[in-house]
């Protein structure tokens, strides 16, 4: 599963060769947080592949990525992890 920042129309994932030499603002880099034994948190516009090379937008402000693989909601996070026993958990 990947995660990758948009282009400035919205729609398709900026690549190492499209970018400037200049780094983006703060404001346009993805924000990533790993929550013990949860998800991944995802902050601003990305695109999301799942492990069958699927994409998916995020459309929330913070977006919930599954990290255990149970999801019934794959690639986003249902809240299964919280069901799983602590040694099951990502």
């Amino acid at each position: 599963m990947t995660a990758e920042p948009l282009d400035q129309r919205g729609d398709q994932p900026v690549r190492a060769s499209d970018r400037s030499a200049e780094p983006p603002d703060v404001e346009e880099r993805p924000t990533i947080v790993l929550c013990p034994e949860g998800p991944m948190l995802v902050r601003g516009d990305v695109v999301v592949e799942d492990d069958d090379g699927n994409r998916h937008r995020t459309e929330r402000p913070v977006s919930a990525i599954c990290r255990c693989h149970r999801s019934a909601t794959k690639p986003w996070c249902d809240g299964t992890h919280k069901l799983l026993p602590k040694k099951l958990r990502p």
